[in-house]
């Protein structure tokens, strides 16, 4: 048996006690470090099987897991390169860098196979999004992408040259970046630049279109902060910020807390609390802007895991809309009069998205819709968001 046939066997294995309750990036991590005989080659092989499993959805969900990973190989690849020996000839010959010829090979060797079950919820996406072009993005890995931060442009570019990490600059700071790439020692993470997606730097945009009038320092809540990433983002943006974050976990803001030292930010109002139950504690201000990038189904991030497409059941789309509603409404109070509300999600979802942009503006009759837009990254190997600028009249 050739390596690439143990290597599939262990993927097998894997996804047959593989639940999808942790991310299966984290499942893999733990695997390997109790399985030390795997070297970086075998650990790369392996899980690249186990995603190319999940990168099928629900398509061919009848079959067995060797034949999966198989046709998901198959249509991932322009070419056949190392996998061949691990397909009959007749799947070596029929191989094409047209990904439509690959579809119907494959529609052939299994008549039950459609595209539209890799992702069965086309219904329920925007009609906006393309959805052939995002069907095809399930079978593509999106690369890293890197935001250089203020001042440190010319100086990261040069440590990327000096290393020789390969890199495509998209605008001025943002870096598009082999998916496997190492920074690490590289440049100064978090101080020098930030990893953040393509689509979630270009909410730029819209944090360029706020304006506040007379103010030097203006009251910002991140009131979903998670990582902290979009904080980092607002205050290169918009300068001189008084910052308040939460989250529902204070491990959340304990890890955000370090990141912010890394980013230089010194000064700022961590609080944890759950918002979207009924009168939750709340900041006892109002604020010039809100950024709510609300939890969501993340199904404009689902390339990068691909279980989650897998293990994916419609009903979550109205628990997450009812989940975000509810945030929603807790902090629309404290925006100030003349302030902003920025909106978002990492979800295609219509329901998740201009359904809830309309709740919003139900909400209170001094809102209004500033811009409002689909941060499509499926074409370019990104994630796709939404996001929304809401003003309150002064």
């Amino acid at each position: 048996m050739s390596y690439l046939n143990q290597h599939l066997q262990t993927a097998i294995g894997i996804i047959e006690a593989y639940d999808g309750v942790v991310p299966m990036a984290a499942y893999l991590k733990n695997h390997f470090s109790v399985n030390k005989k795997y070297g970086s080659k075998d650990r790369k092989n392996i899980s690249h099987f186990c995603y190319a499993y999940f990168r099928l959805g629900h398509a061919l969900k009848d079959h067995s897991a060797g034949q999966r990973i198989r046709v998901s190989l198959f249509l991932q690849s322009n070419e056949p390169g190392p996998w061949s020996i691990l397909f009959e000839h007749s799947w070596v010959e029929a191989w094409s860098d047209v990904f439509e010829q690959r579809i119907t090979f494959v529609k052939t060797a299994f008549p039950d196979f459609q595209l539209e079950k890799v992702f069965p919820w086309l219904h329920q996406i925007d009609q906006e999004i393309d959805a052939t072009t995002f069907l095809k993005s399930a079978f593509v890995q999106p690369d890293l992408f890197v935001r250089i931060r203020p001042g440190h442009r010319t100086n990261v570019i040069q440590k990327m040259a000096d290393q020789q990490i390969p890199f495509v600059q998209i605008g001025e700071d943002c870096l598009s970046l082999p998916s496997n790439s190492k920074l690490d020692g590289v440049v100064v993470i978090d101080q020098e630049l930030v990893v953040q997606d393509a689509s979630s730097q270009k909410i730029t945009q819209l944090l360029k279109q706020i304006r506040i009038e007379k103010k030097s320092r203006m009251a910002f809540w991140d009131c979903c902060a998670a990582s902290g990433g979009k904080t980092i983002l607002a205050q290169d943006i918009l300068g001189n910020l008084d910052i308040t974050v939460s989250d529902i976990r204070a491990s959340i803001l304990h890890n955000l807390s370090h990141r912010f030292q890394r980013a230089g930010i010194t000064y700022f109002h961590p609080m944890v609390t759950d918002l979207s139950v009924e009168n939750p504690s709340l900041p006892q201000k109002k604020f010039d802007v809100i950024f709510s990038d609300v939890p969501c189904t993340g199904s404009g991030t689902w390339g990068r895991t691909p279980e989650q497409l897998y293990f994916f059941k419609e009903s979550c789309i109205a628990t997450f809309t009812q989940l975000q509603q509810s945030i929603l409404k807790n902090v629309i109070p404290l925006l100030a009069p003349g302030g902003y509300l920025l909106f978002s999600t990492c979800s295609v979802f219509h329901a998740e998205n201009d359904s809830n942009l309309d709740f919003l503006l139900n909400q209170d009759p001094q809102l209004k819709l500033i811009d409002a837009q689909y941060l499509k990254g499926y074409g370019m190997k990104a994630d796709t968001m939404y996001a929304a600028l809401i003003k309150k009249n002064a």
